[in-house]
């Protein structure tokens, strides 16, 4: 039995920080049905005016963000004095938690800036948890190449196809994510296996794929799968193909969102602005 194909989902022109334009691919109205994860963002431009502007200071509460760096350079800076310089092919992860405060700035004046950043949710039990965060060189991300061409970026979870395994740079509790990047050549397949119940995204950002079992057309260039919680994986694409695979463990807890914070009550919301205009944030 595969996984079914239920929701083809396309994302929308966004614009967040200081004036930076995106791809918001979901988020918002409607998140509970991607649970753990709340919102995936496509940045992916080489003008400047774009991008410049950055992400001055800001705050987060109640969960985690990650963003994976395909080119271009961010500098991220908190209040907890934590400083790193994002880079091609690296990773940052961040664990809000109880608080944090921080700024990501482009680190280049021109070129490209490409890349992610997905945030997933953390279970009440951990929401004022201490934060965290971490740079990953992208020689500390692991690759590897399948023997139909495939390769995959193992950003986090356990990667199993039955041919290879590979531990990913992060491994989290709870909504146990997994997250690939696949650089498809024409005419490869590629079948990795998750665990049953996990909630299972695919983001096409380059060519299209083909889901075995599924009787509709291709997946096209900028489009969100939503599958099954069940089943069997297997994408092929004829063509060629960069896509994304996500997956994790949902929390099934009430989502209560007020922009960069995310609680299970208003209550918690309300707390979370007020220890901000406090100036008790994250304490």
């Amino acid at each position: 039995m595969y996984r079914n194909v239920l929701e083809l989902h396309t994302g929308q022109p966004a614009s967040d920080g200081a004036g930076v334009r995106m791809t918001r691919v979901f988020a918002g109205q409607g998140v509970e049905r991607f649970d753990p994860f709340l919102m995936l963002d496509q940045f992916d431009t080489a003008n400047a005016d774009d991008y410049i502007g950055g992400f001055p200071a800001h705050p987060h509460r109640g969960f985690e963000t990650v963003t994976y760096m395909l080119e271009g350079r961010m500098r991220h800076e908190d209040h907890l004095g934590n400083q790193g310089l994002l880079k091609p092919g690296g990773l940052q992860w961040m664990t809000a938690a109880r608080g944090i405060i921080h700024s990501e700035m482009p680190e280049q004046q021109e070129g490209l800036m490409r890349g992610f950043q997905l945030w997933l949710n953390l279970p009440g039990k951990t929401k004022m948890g201490p934060a965290s965060y971490r740079d990953y060189e992208p020689a500390e991300v692991p690759r590897l190449t399948t023997s139909q061409g495939v390769e995959v970026v193992v950003l986090a979870g356990h990667f199993d196809d039955g041919e290879h395994q590979q531990l990913g740079a992060v491994q989290r509790p709870d909504t146990d994510p997994y997250y690939f990047d696949f650089i498809m050549p024409a005419q490869s397949a590629i079948s990795p296996r998750l665990p049953e119940g996990h909630r299972a995204l695919l983001y096409v950002y380059e060519g299209q794929i083909e889901v075995e079992g599924d009787t509709v057309a291709p997946v096209t260039t900028n489009r969100l799968v939503r599958l099954s919680d069940e089943g069997q994986l297997r994408i092929r694409s004829a063509q060629g193909a960069r896509v994304l695979l996500i997956a994790g463990a949902p929390l099934n807890e009430p989502i209560v969102q007020y922009g960069p914070f995310v609680m299970n009550t208003r209550e918690q919301i309300e707390q979370a602005l007020r220890d901000y205009q406090r100036g008790e944030f994250g304490q």
